[in-house]
């Protein structure tokens, strides 16, 4: 990972070292990896589909050699791996946040890293009943990432899952959200 953010190739090649995979083409290497990343997206043992539905629009778009070279989305990321984070804590630039683990996060050129969350019941919610208590947590944590250079983007669970237009809206959300970060060529 460098000043030019995180991209799907690196990704692959980082995945092709780390497990021995030596002379696979990039393809097969891409979807072990694919795979392993989504095999990640489980709550108590099922698969969070809110977050495979966000997991699977992103990948779908960047198909074949030109996905390549785009950022990529990472799935229950912990924050103090982020290099940029773990140089911030070592020139003592402020303490570790409360809530490290990200649903995803991408790293773009420029050092912009996005963080979005996938957010079901829990994040606002005691039972059945609305929580102040946790949504002023949620909030409160959410300024804390801002304050250490992450921008954050939230979708309510329930939106992903019980919209037929969820997948429409994702893209949309894609295409703006390259839009903002690429860099004019």
């Amino acid at each position: 990972m460098t000043d030019a953010g995180l991209t799907w190739g690196e990704s692959v090649a980082w995945w092709r070292d780390k497990q021995g995979l030596g002379s696979a083409d990039d393809r097969a290497v891409g979807h072990d990896l694919y795979r392993r990343l989504r095999a990640s997206m489980k709550d108590n043992g099922q698969e969070n589909q809110a977050e495979v539905l966000l997991f699977n629009t992103y990948c779908e778009r960047y198909r074949g050699d030109e996905g390549m070279k785009r950022p990529a989305l990472l799935p229950q990321v912990y924050l103090h791996y982020d290099p940029l984070t773990r140089k911030r804590q070592q020139l003592r630039k402020g303490h570790r946040l409360k809530r490290e683990r990200m649903d995803f996060l991408l790293m773009w050129p420029g050092r912009a890293r996005v963080v979005i969350e996938v957010d079901g019941k829990q994040h606002y919610a005691e039972g059945k009943t609305a929580s102040p208590r946790l949504y002023a947590e949620m909030v409160a944590e959410d300024r804390a990432l801002r304050l250490k250079g992450y921008e954050v983007y939230r979708f309510g669970g329930y939106g992903l899952i019980d919209n037929p237009d969820a997948s429409a809206m994702l893209r949309q959300f894609f295409d703006d959200l390259e839009a903002r970060y690429t860099p004019a060529r």
